[in-house]
């Protein structure tokens, strides 16, 4: 009898402790929103940061969809259009500072650093040299949902 009261007691003590701990237990913060994509950048951390735009692709050297983004990319270099390639980890830094957080991330930078449109994953060429259009040149392709900002992935 006296070991059932032992057992009982230490019954209610867990119990006790385990209401207690649980009333104590911090409540997760809400979720909060982050950008899904850098929505400015410093145009000097760039190679060719003198043009008018930047095609900024964020990859790294395990990625097998950034190369192909990266080769999407290329096609639209031009006097006026720069293509940068930012491969982790060589380029570590640049990913951490604008919180690159998946590849491929693709963003079309205008001349004051404030990204214009942008793709996270792999698209198509149709969408991407669309949407380089529609921001250089507002109105010029038939949808206007290609100058907006786009995760594939």
């Amino acid at each position: 009898m006296e070991r059932l009261l032992v057992a009982g007691a230490i019954v209610v003590v867990v119990a006790v402790v385990a209401l207690v701990a649980r009333a104590r237990r911090a409540t997760d913060a809400p979720t909060q929103a982050r950008a899904a994509f850098p929505q400015q950048v410093d145009r000097r951390d760039f190679s060719d940061h003198d043009v008018p735009w930047l095609v900024v692709v964020f990859s790294s050297a395990t990625c097998d969809a950034c190369s192909t983004v990266v080769d999407k990319a290329n096609v639209l270099v031009a006097p006026e259009v720069a293509v940068i390639e930012v491969q982790f980890p060589n380029d570590r830094e640049l990913h951490e500072r604008y919180s690159i957080g998946a590849v491929p991330t693709l963003i079309v930078v205008d001349s004051d650093g404030i990204t214009r449109a942008a793709f996270r994953g792999p698209m198509t060429a149709t969408d991407l040299w669309a949407a380089v259009a529609e921001v250089r040149e507002p109105g010029s392709t038939p949808a206007s949902e290609f100058g907006c900002a786009k995760d594939h992935g």
